[in-house]
């Protein structure tokens, strides 16, 4: 096994319908008393969100409280929102059930958000790792963690030429250009296809229907 896929989940796995932003905001007014300056969630990390808000309101407070308060409305508007898993997704992580690959997450959310989402879609058996956003503010910094964790749980060690991280913002790319790992884009966020190409993904992709992308992550 020499392969790595290291995917985001907001965006380019599933759609919340919000639930993530609104359950951030409603955190932010029960700890601060407003909800906040406008948030931009397309591939930052929830510690850079945080840190955000605290210089917003100047406030000292743990990141870990603010966490705890926003994961209690995370699963209550996860029930609420209307999302659903992105076209294609099912499919393409089943297949890689099926190859000698490795998959894992490499994403801006907590980590205890991260699995909430997936287990409400029902995509948490599909993932045993990943790097998440309190690992560190800084989505760059993400790569080697997500290695590293990769290592410690297969065994193996994997390469960044033999990784491939797959999001929907720039992010993503450059998180992956980071640590000098294929990138995969996908459309499927708020950023088109004519954007994306703007930061010069190895790959780009409308969405996660296409075959060549099961194709282009065997290839690597």
């Amino acid at each position: 096994m020499s392969r790595l896929l290291l995917f985001d989940i907001d965006c380019t796995l599933i759609d919340t319908g919000g639930a993530g932003m609104a359950a951030l905001k409603q955190a932010a007014c029960e700890l601060f008393g407003a909800d906040g300056p406008e948030l931009d969630l397309a591939g930052s990390t929830d510690a850079g969100i945080v840190m955000g808000m605290l210089d917003h309101f100047s406030r000292d407070l743990a990141h870990e409280t603010f966490y705890e308060v926003y994961l209690n409305y995370l699963s209550p508007n996860l029930a609420q929102f209307t999302g659903s898993v992105l076209p294609g997704v099912v499919p393409l992580l089943d297949s890689l059930v099926r190859e000698d690959v490795a998959v894992g997450l490499l994403t801006g959310n907590i980590a205890e958000g991260a699995w909430e989402k997936l287990r409400h879609y029902g995509l948490h058996d599909y993932f045993a790792f990943g790097a998440f956003g309190d690992d560190h503010h800084d989505r760059n910094r993400l790569g080697p963690v997500a290695l590293e964790r990769a290592s410690a749980h297969y065994g193996n060690e994997f390469s960044a030429e033999k990784t491939v991280v797959i999001g929907d913002t720039p992010k993503d790319i450059a998180c992956g250009k980071a640590i000098g790992a294929v990138t995969l884009a996908v459309a499927t966020g708020g950023f088109s296809s004519e954007q994306l190409e703007l930061y010069q993904p190895d790959h780009l992709f409308e969405d996660l229907q296409s075959d060549q992308v099961l194709d282009v992550l065997l290839s690597v």
